[in-house]
């Protein structure tokens, strides 16, 4: 160790020198960073969920699309508003990477020639519109309410709310940047219609993965250097030193600039999980500063000279850091096992920023003080016996007194907290990530609340036979599938195939509004409709080519993913029962499926994290006893504070699911201080009361002071409007603050009675 430090100093110039180069030029790397807010990021490209849904996108083209809602409290049947869907149709047609547009103007109205009674005419709804009069659109109006291949889809049923669709192009989906070139051209076209005096909702897959994206950057170039500031003022409140303030700082700097580097020549993008790296990272590379520049002032004070104080610090402090930086890599390590690509590439990234972290604390601030030689007044402060502070005194009487009170306590509160397990749902909705005055968010509830449900399933029923989609039977089972899947379902709201186009023709035709018993019928119903659709608004995204699937339309409530699954699952039994079979499909369908993921990122990092650092603990003391006095500090904050979302309502979501793994994996670092502190006093002949104050002394201060810092940086994301960060934060800052409390009072109480059955225990 001696030599070690001995190297440190000898070299220092050389190491506070060559790691603040090594920085600069891989950071220059930094400026082709790019930002990845797509949804297929969620999903690993050996997905079975995303191959699925490629395969569906190949034979049915894309469902995602670009939607724009807007209101007209007097009714939609007026010619401003009329002006304004048009003048948004033909624009929406015009931009790249929309394949169609589906609209008021546009809709392709099924109707009798009135010259002549035996011919159908499809044409455009509303053409013309300076022609029309007051008594024309009131005609227009009562005809597009009862039209059902319209009404809750693109026009209210009080026809005062409507929307226009762009359907995307299937590569859309797989074009990186497409998403903001289809907004850049949206948002032009929205600023050219304000003139109306009408409010525009986006909505869709490209203002979803755009408001990923806008709400990714503004998080980082917002928390990370609000972070830093918090942290650089805290730092200053607790050392009052502005070096012990710049050493802390550039140690986090130096490690998120490299690590953020190396991520981008590799050719990872950011996204909104990995975009907070930094700020973990300082929250990471804070915590070991602190505690080397803490036991530093402590032997300043104590009298040593600025080497010895040095050798003292690395001394007291090398094997508890590193252990704490390698038990916080696990943590995050073990995010790796997880499926969701966001997750494992923060998992892996933060957990060698851990190690990075350890390794330039441990280089650069020794490095770095033997240059500064910083002048500390030696205290002259009385101490108690054995060199202990009076608070540290204390705080070792008070747990002696109350440490039956404290377990007992303890046990207490675990049990009713713990209740609030039973309350706990798992949602990953994506609707959700958003808070609710995101516009996102703003344009779902507008949609779900007048016109019809903003989420869809995509479900693909397969006839069993070429052809098959045109038999009557089929499509009359398809039709009673739906009325009682809306029928069972109240979320379900609407339902669209061409199973509508057939009984359209058929009510125009022979004024019934069903589905005939003629096959031929069928056939040449869909005929005629394709034969006269115009270009573009073809009706091969309503089946594959072979006629042999069918795709059905559902547009869904936001509902919790496990209702999602609930659903998807009764639509697939319920085609089982039949000659046909069905699957659900789509981005609502992926999401939902994400659920499990979740729940198993929870539950398998924990249990990995537990296992790796339990190894760990085993190796350090060599005793299998230590082993639950180790776990049971680190597993109670975890259970105490998901016992608290179940009581306060809160959803396990993804960033809930990340936090178990991190906090286990950070708050291990104040037991491994408090354990290390605890033998290396018994080592030195304490009784057990000195050891539990030389605990406080040398590491119970440094302990809290982290844990405010960490908490406070954490507690920061729950001003972001990306509610997978705002959970994130909340949990992880709560659990932390729980963490601490349980290291400095439930773990010494059961030291005691440990210590007093086997005095020899930790040694």
């Amino acid at each position: 160790m001696k030599k070690f430090v001995d190297l440190l100093i000898k070299f220092r110039w050389y190491i506070v020198i060559v790691i603040p180069l090594i920085t600069i030029v891989l950071s220059y790397q930094l400026k082709y960073a790019q930002f990845d807010g797509s949804y297929r990021i969620w999903f690993g490209k050996d997905s079975k969920t995303l191959q699925q849904y490629d395969a569906f996108k190949n034979t049915f083209g894309n469902d995602d699309s670009i939607i724009i809602v807007f209101r007209d409290n007097n009714g939609i049947f007026n010619k401003k508003a009329l002006h304004v869907i048009e003048r948004l149709t033909e624009k929406l047609w015009q931009t790249k990477y929309i394949a169609r547009v589906d609209s008021l103007t546009n809709y392709q109205y099924v109707h009798k020639n009135p010259q002549d009674a035996d011919d159908i005419l499809i044409d455009n709804f509303i053409e013309d519109i300076d022609a029309l009069h007051v008594k024309d659109l009131q005609k227009k109006k009562k005809i597009a309410l009862r039209e059902d291949l319209i009404v809750n889809r693109i026009i209210s049923k009080d026809a005062k709310t409507t929307m226009i669709v762009g359907r995307l192009t299937p590569k859309a989906g797989n074009t990186f940047g497409a998403s903001k070139h289809i907004m850049h051209d949206i948002n032009k076209y929205i600023k050219e219609e304000q003139k109306s005096g009408y409010k525009f909702y986006l909505a869709g897959g490209p203002v979803v993965n755009t408001t990923f994206s806008s709400l990714g950057q503004y998080d980082v170039k917002t928390f990370t250097p609000l972070v830093i500031l918090i942290a650089m003022v805290m730092l200053w409140v607790i050392f009052r030193k502005i070096s012990g303030v710049l050493l802390t700082i550039l140690v986090v700097i130096f490690t998120f600039s490299i690590v953020l580097a190396l991520q981008t020549i590799f050719g990872y993008k950011l996204n909104n999980f990995t975009a907070n790296m930094p700020v973990f990272i300082i929250a990471i590379g804070i915590a070991d500063a602190m505690h080397l520049f803490w036991i530093y002032l402590l032997g300043r004070k104590a009298g040593l000279d600025n080497y010895a104080a040095i050798h003292d610090t690395i001394e007291k402090n090398l094997v508890p850091t590193f252990l704490t930086s390698l038990t916080t890599a696990v943590g995050f390590a073990s995010l790796g096992i997880s499926d969701i690509v966001p997750i494992k590439t923060l998992g892996l990234a933060t957990a060698n920023a851990a190690i990075l972290a350890f390794i330039l604390t441990i280089l650069f601030i020794p490095a770095a003080l033997a240059i500064l030689n910083i002048k500390v007044k030696v205290s002259k402060k009385p101490t108690s016996q054995q060199g202990l502070g009076d608070f540290a005194k204390k705080y070792a009487k008070f747990i002696i007194k109350n440490d039956n009170k404290i377990i007992l306590a303890t046990l207490v509160l675990f049990c009713f907290i713990a209740f609030g397990l039973t309350n706990l749902k798992v949602d990953s909705n994506a609707v959700r990530y958003f808070r609710e005055d995101v516009p996102f968010r703003q344009t779902v509830n507008v949609i779900q609340k007048n016109l019809t449900g903003p989420m869809s399933y995509e479900i693909v029923i397969d006839s069993k036979k070429t052809d098959g989609i045109k038999n009557a039977l089929f499509m009359k089972t398809v039709d009673k599938f739906s009325k009682e899947f809306k029928a069972k379902f109240p979320d379900a709201r609407h339902t669209s195939s061409l199973v509508d186009v057939v009984k359209k023709f058929n009510e125009v035709i022979d004024a019934n509004k069903s589905i005939p018993d003629n096959n031929n019928l069928i056939a040449q119903y869909l005929l005629l409709y394709s034969l006269s659709l115009p270009q573009g608004m073809e009706i091969n995204d309503k089946m594959d080519v072979d006629e042999r699937l069918l795709r059905l339309t559902a547009s869904m409530n936001v509902v919790d993913t496990s209702k999602d699954l609930q659903m998807i699952e009764w639509i697939e039994e319920w085609w089982k029962k039949t000659p046909y079979s069905a699957q659900v499909n789509g981005q609502t369908q992926m999401f939902a499926h994400m659920q499990a993921d979740v729940t198993d990122t929870l539950i398998e990092s924990i249990l990995l994290a537990i296992v790796v650092t339990s190894l760990l603990m085993f190796f350090i003391f060599k005793k299998l006893r230590m082993i639950p006095l180790f776990l049971i500090p680190n597993i109670l904050p975890i259970i105490l504070v998901i016992g608290v979302m179940g009581w306060l309502g809160i959803n396990i979501d993804l960033g809930v699911a990340i936090s178990g793994a991190i906090i286990l994996g950070i708050a291990i670092d104040d037991t491994i201080h408090f354990l290390v502190k605890y033998k290396e006093a018994r080592k030195k002949g304490f009784n057990f009361e000195n050891s539990l104050a030389y605990v406080m002394q040398y590491a119970g201060l440094a302990m809290v002071l982290t844990t405010l810092v960490l908490s406070t940086a954490f507690i920061v994301f729950r001003l972001s409007q990306f509610m997978l960060n705002a959970n994130f934060g909340l949990i992880t800052a709560i659990a932390l603050i729980i963490a601490l409390l349980v290291d400095l009072l439930l773990l010494p109480a059961l030291l005691g009675k440990l210590d007093a059955q086997d005095k020899s225990f930790l040694e």
